[in-house]
């Protein structure tokens, strides 16, 4: 029982085809497509102003020289919150569950942000390694230790998304199983539980929407260092 909770962190295979690569392109067809005419329908409104705020939001802290990632991170935060937010689905597959393909995400897009700052301003780039006014017997020590912590980036951001949403979803199925098993025996206890699985879901889909903000949101402000 223990191990059909993890399950469903397993890549769907169908005729021993792995289905990784359609749960990733199902996103992007369900988005609906601006039109020619001159006024759009409620629905390419609401998208249009959520994207236009999220981008003004996201550029905001940065200069001109980071506004050309503008194309990226848009789409990255809208790629992710529709991942994890089709994963709530009953009988879905969260593809942002798997550990390979956060770091997939993560470790590109931060080597590209490392290889700007030292393409543009080596000095400065590599003046993070060393904070201002360190003595000089520490001055090893920190260099090594701000290393680590440079590399530890894309891991960090690639474990937060994965932790997080793969909690989210244990804990969803463990307490969907013991409202199920109580029901016959505790109807009021049941009851209970599934009030309380109704609010879990509720924070789950915040936490969906959050988790891509931040991961998003990190990744503008490690560009922001490096241009």
């Amino acid at each position: 029982m223990t191990l059909s909770f993890f399950d469903q962190f397993m890549s769907p295979v169908f005729m021993g085809i792995p289905l990784m690569a359609l749960a990733l392109t199902l996103p992007w067809i369900l988005f609906p497509i601006p039109t020619a005419r001159w006024l759009n329908n409620r629905l390419l409104t609401l998208q249009g102003w959520f994207i236009n705020r999220f981008t003004q939001q996201l550029l905001l802290p940065l200069n001109v020289g980071g506004h050309k990632w503008a194309t990226i991170l848009t789409s990255l935060m809208l790629f992710l919150i529709t991942l994890n937010m089709l994963g709530l689905l009953p009988y879905t597959f969260t593809p942002t569950t798997q550990l390979s393909l956060n770091m997939g995400l993560a470790v590109p897009l931060w080597l590209a942000t490392v290889i700007i700052g030292m393409r543009n301003q080596p000095t400065a780039a590599l003046g993070h390694l060393l904070p201002e006014g360190t003595p000089v017997p520490l001055i090893p020590v920190l260099i090594i230790i701000e290393t680590i912590s440079l590399f530890i980036r894309p891991l960090a951001l690639g474990v937060r998304l994965t932790a997080n949403l793969t909690a989210g979803h244990l804990l969803i199925q463990l307490i969907a199983t013991a409202a199920f098993v109580l029901l016959p025996i505790m109807p009021t206890v049941a009851i209970l539980t599934s009030v309380v699985l109704f609010l879990l879901t509720l924070l789950e889909v915040a936490v969906a929407m959050i988790q891509a903000y931040v991961f998003v949101l990190l990744m503008s402000l490690y560009l922001q260092e490096n241009v």
